[in-house]
């Protein structure tokens, strides 16, 4: 199998799971635990923490949850503000927005912000995603900064350990499995002094944001996945580069979807009007690639990330995604392209 889906997840590190399984196998103390064993178990998640936090801004304090669906929620119910995000946000941000009746923005061709609301309302949440998992697009991070009149909320899940992410915004939500790291935890970066109200009652973890026990192993696995990225960052987007560079050349006659300029290079969302994705896919069974978020797949509604930047729904329904990292080939890369080009071909 070749596997081109990184932006739903990607493979485990070898260093994550070993920083894992002694927390799996035989240190299995609650952290929360006051005998010690529960101070080991709490002095490895502290240890996770400083190396998560490593790669984000300083100032600010990393609460560990479950994923970045739950820090996202955490991060937009908790603040008690208004809340405004773009139409091309990941769906635990839209969804929460549409929970709270909150505003949405239109964006453009690539899918970058056209522009924030001007508002002397400086009580209100903006919610913008750096890099789009769906099409790649980076958006103008600097100019954001510049422009928010309130507190800010960015998904940073397919930017975090791949590039820097800088000083900007108020929270942050992340997820480990996107940097190779195990499924099941995340965290929201949150800056100093902001106070935010816990979606989760209960024992007070996580400075009262977060109840519950968390999981040594998994925040372990989280923190050697940082760490690991860290180290790699310079060289893993050299990779993503030369295989986008390949990838480019051996799709020269799809369209891209979304910026070729501002986007991340580990990320090519591409189509062919007229294109029946479900038979390519069918056809290329080896290549494990998407028809669009991982979140959405199954629902037989085009995108909303596509639709957002003006393509048609038959549009939208003739578009693939494909994701490389730091563990893709160029050897596979070449092989995926010739099996989804002779697959399409077929079709015309």
């Amino acid at each position: 199998m070749i596997y081109l889906d990184y932006q739903a997840t990607t493979p485990l590190a070898p260093e994550a799971f070993a920083a894992m399984e002694p927390w799996l196998r035989d240190k299995f103390w609650n952290p929360h635990s006051a005998h010690a064993g529960g101070r080991q178990a709490a002095a490895a998640v502290e240890v996770a923490r400083e190396q998560v936090a490593a790669l984000l801004p300083p100032g600010g304090q990393v609460i560990f949850t479950s994923g970045a669906t739950e820090a996202i929620n955490l991060a937009i119910k908790g603040c008690g503000l208004p809340v405004t995000a773009l139409a091309t946000e990941h769906a635990a941000v839209l969804d929460s927005v549409d929970a709270l009746g909150g505003e949405v923005l239109g964006v453009n061709g690539d899918g970058l912000v056209s522009s924030l609301p001007v508002t002397a309302e400086r009580d209100r949440l903006i919610c913008t995603m750096l890099v789009n998992n769906e099409i790649g697009t980076i958006q103008p991070i600097a100019d954001i900064a510049k422009a928010k009149t309130g507190l800010w909320l960015c998904d940073a899940v397919q930017t975090y350990g791949r590039m820097v992410i800088p000083a900007g915004p108020d929270m942050i939500a992340i997820s480990a499995h996107k940097i190779h790291g195990p499924k099941g935890v995340g965290a929201l970066w949150v800056r100093d002094g902001i106070e935010l109200q816990p979606l989760l009652h209960g024992g007070g973890q996580e400075k009262g944001l977060r109840s519950g026990t968390l999981s040594p192993a998994l925040c372990a696995g989280f923190g050697a996945a940082a760490a690991l990225a860290a180290e790699r960052m310079d060289a893993d987007a050299a990779h993503a580069e030369r295989l986008w560079n390949r990838a480019n050349e051996l799709f020269a006659e799809w369209t891209i979807n979304g910026s070729s300029t501002h986007r991340y290079k580990g990320n090519l969302n591409i189509r062919r009007d007229g294109l029946d994705v479900a038979r390519l896919m069918s056809e290329c069974r080896e290549v494990l690639f998407s028809a669009g978020s991982a979140c959405a797949s199954g629902s037989g509604r085009p995108s909303h990330v596509l639709r957002a930047i003006g393509l048609t729904d038959a549009q939208a329904k003739s578009s693939i995604r494909l994701g490389w990292g730091r563990y893709t080939t160029l050897q596979e890369i070449e092989r995926a392209g010739e099996m989804i080009n002779a697959a399409a071909e077929r079709q015309f």
